[in-house]
């Protein structure tokens, strides 16, 4: 056998390699059980990809220039302000979730949106026949003159058009179903994953187009094939959504342009995805008045503050061992804080089943939200209702002390301007001369806080 008729056995879950077929040694250490390897073709022996840009020589950095449109606004503000202000040229932008969350809706808006600003735009339907697209684009009512709709899987003949068309920005839905004839393993392999995403990022930089990549997920909420797929792109950004809700975010876990802990808010309707403007107005639509075992609190996304009811009951277990169920909320966070509840309040919550959730299928995850929740499972617990004109922040430590937090005067303002009036925070974290429209009450332990809004 040659070189060149040479074939490797590759696992399609992480991408280890082996010269003889059987099971992945490193996915049964990770736990991921035994997972067979699939044979691969190699690859024919290339001279290599060359340079990004193009570029033949090094220069020096105070050498190179910036365009003025190097960044485009699309006009989708919840979009710009994940991606850092706007679209870089020549930006590559993976965008994952689970299956029928709206991603390729998301992208076709985009798409217009780009065909306004920057004609022509490219987009590349690998999954879908061009007459399913269409449905979707009447249903959307998106007709641009600038927008080209290509039903292609051939990475190649993509590539081939690309002089002729000459597009400013490029879709590509989905990575997982293009590949390049010259590899012989299956669409969606490893090594096809691979190759496609460096071939396109290639052509991102060389040609300096904004170029847009969907990826599916795995059933653990991965993004599926390689892990060098996203160490090539600049921008990694999850849809994510409850199918019975109708909100979806936008969150990037990566980008080389800007920050990594935005977030943009969509609603999704017939008409497609609309932002929202005012989610923290959003999430407490529905909240209920005096209620034991509600709380709000003000969760920090990047720079944009947003309020969330957290909600608690705790009841008498029906077995011995008390059930903890967490939505919305890390579990084992949950779990030492009931603790320190218990410990340093004297609450006995170790024969309480407690439920924490946060409404209306939000999700937080910074330390803020610790003395909500303790004041949650504690309202829950003693029946009494936490003032719904309260905002409630501050980290909590296992002595039960209560640490500041930061972005805490942009955190008030935000629960000011939606009618709140009053907030217990750190006492620690009130800066001397900090002037927000609503009384704030500082506490240093658990125990004054519960004083404060329980009794």
């Amino acid at each position: 056998m040659t070189a060149r008729d040479a074939s490797v056995y590759r696992c399609q879950q992480c991408g280890y390699a082996s010269p003889k077929a059987g099971t992945c040694p490193d996915c049964l250490r990770a736990g991921a059980g035994y997972l067979q390897l699939v044979e691969e073709r190699a690859a024919p022996a290339r001279s290599g990809r060359g340079s990004p840009a193009g570029e033949g020589r090094p220069r020096p950095l105070r050498d190179i220039t910036l365009e003025q449109h190097d960044r485009i606004r699309t006009g989708i503000g919840e979009l710009d302000r994940v991606l850092g202000g706007g679209v870089v040229r020549g930006s590559l932008v993976l965008v994952g979730g689970d299956p029928g969350i709206g991603k390729s809706t998301l992208l076709l808006q985009t798409a217009r949106a780009l065909a306004r600003v920057t004609p022509p735009v490219l987009y590349v339907s690998a999954e879908e026949s061009a007459a399913q697209v269409k449905i979707r684009a009447e249903r959307l009512g998106i007709a641009a003159d600038g927008l080209l709709l290509w039903t292609e899987t051939d990475l190649a003949a993509v590539q081939a058009q690309l002089d002729d068309v000459k597009p400013r920005a490029l879709v590509v839905d989905s990575i997982q179903t293009v590949f390049l004839p010259e590899l012989e393993s299956a669409p969606g392999s490893v090594a096809q994953v691979r190759e496609c995403g460096a071939r396109l990022m290639m052509l991102a930089k060389g040609l300096g187009i904004a170029t847009f990549l969907v990826g599916h997920v795995t059933k653990e909420g991965a993004l599926a094939g390689p892990r060098v797929l996203e160490h090539l792109v600049d921008t990694v950004l999850y849809f994510e959504g409850e199918s019975h809700h109708a909100y979806r975010v936008l969150r990037a876990v990566k980008n080389r342009f800007g920050s990594t802990n935005e977030i943009g808010v969509f609603q999704m309707g017939e008409g497609g995805l609309a932002e929202v403007t005012n989610p923290s107005g959003f999430f407490l639509a529905e909240r209920p008045g005096d209620a034991p075992g509600s709380v709000v609190v003000s969760s920090l996304e990047g720079t944009r503050p947003l309020l969330l009811e957290l909600q608690a009951l705790v009841a008498r277990a029906s077995f011995g061992t008390p059930r903890r169920t967490v939505l919305g909320a890390d579990y084992n966070r949950v779990c030492l804080l009931l603790a320190v509840l218990e410990k340093r309040a004297g609450m006995p919550l170790a024969s309480q089943d407690v439920f924490v959730n946060v409404a209306g299928g939000g999700r937080v995850t910074e330390p803020a939200a610790d003395l909500g929740i303790v004041l949650a499972a504690a309202s829950s617990y003693l029946d009494r209702p936490v003032p719904g004109d309260v905002v409630v922040l501050g980290e909590v430590g296992l002595t039960g002390e209560v640490r500041a937090v930061a972005g805490l005067e942009l955190r008030l303002k935000e629960a000011a301007a939606l009618g709140f009036r009053r907030a217990v925070v750190p006492k620690s974290g009130v800066p001397a001369g900090t002037k927000v429209p609503l009384e704030v009450r500082g506490v240093a332990t658990v125990n004054e806080a519960l004083d404060a809004l329980l009794g």
